[in-house]
């Protein structure tokens, strides 16, 4: 899809989080077209855009649904939030990225997203159920702590509704103990030493990261020990940020033998 600038109206701001805001936009359905993992602009100021990941499955309806981290310490970041409290329509760039559902593959789903990045994996995730409620999906999610897992309940949701589908918290804070629930796993610690412990083989899926590229390759690095196949793994990152090998022969983090 080539991207376009548009105008959409703003139709609904709402607090998740003291952190975390989400915004409801919507438009002409043809004109925010857009595949499950893509993301779009906002103009911030005059030849400034920000970028988005688009957080909904295009439903066909106008609808786009954004989550953002609001950062008060930081200038851009209450300009947006000020701009997004009081604008009734915002001009968008829309849409962008690679690293988007591949429309022709039913390999098992690997998501891993840290912070707001739970957003492109939630368009992932709406887009890959509509398609096939039978698909297997593990959903990780890592945050510092649990009032970071600002839309819990919607992975919750979808293990206990989806029989294929695993949600996996991960908090560098420790959970309670009865956080955990059918097809719903609490880890503590880093995200990629967490995926080291808990994974052994993920040559079969395609895996889809979100984060910060310290984030996303560390994951990388470690998933390479597990098999990973550097055609099935797919990231923003890897468009502004790239590397070279963008997936190393052997992993950072090596299981040792019986591990």
């Amino acid at each position: 899809m080539t991207a376009k600038t548009l105008t959409c109206r703003v139709s609904e701001v709402e607090d998740l989080t003291p952190d975390v805001f989400r915004v409801y936009l919507e438009g002409r359905a043809e004109a925010v077209a857009h595949a499950a993992g893509q993301y779009l602009e906002v103009e911030l100021g005059e030849g400034e855009w920000v970028p988005f990941s688009i957080a909904n499955a295009h439903g066909g309806d106008g609808r786009i649904e954004l989550h953002i981290q609001h950062w008060p310490e930081r200038s851009n970041s209450t300009r947006l939030r000020e701009m997004m409290m009081v604008a009734e329509h915002l001009t968008l760039r829309l849409p962008g990225g690679d690293c988007m559902l591949d429309p022709d593959s039913q390999r098992p789903l690997l998501l891993v997203g840290a912070g707001t990045g739970f957003a492109q994996m939630k368009a992932i995730t709406e887009a890959a159920l509509a398609e096939d409620p039978q698909r297997n999906i593990e959903i990780w999610w890592a945050a510092k702590e649990r009032r970071d897992f600002y839309l819990e309940s919607l992975p919750r949701a979808w293990a206990e509704r989806f029989t294929q589908v695993h949600f996996h918290a991960v908090s560098e804070a420790e959970l309670p103990a009865d956080f955990a629930d059918s097809r719903v796993h609490g880890h503590q610690g880093r995200v990629d030493a967490v995926l080291a412990e808990r994974l052994s083989d993920v040559s079969a899926h395609d895996v889809y990261l979100s984060g910060s590229p310290g984030m996303v390759y560390a994951c990388v690095d470690v998933l390479a020990s597990c098999g990973l196949v550097p055609s099935r793994v797919f990231s923003d990152v890897f468009a502004y940020a790239p590397r070279d090998p963008l997936v190393p022969t052997v992993g950072s983090l090596i299981r040792e033998s019986g591990a």
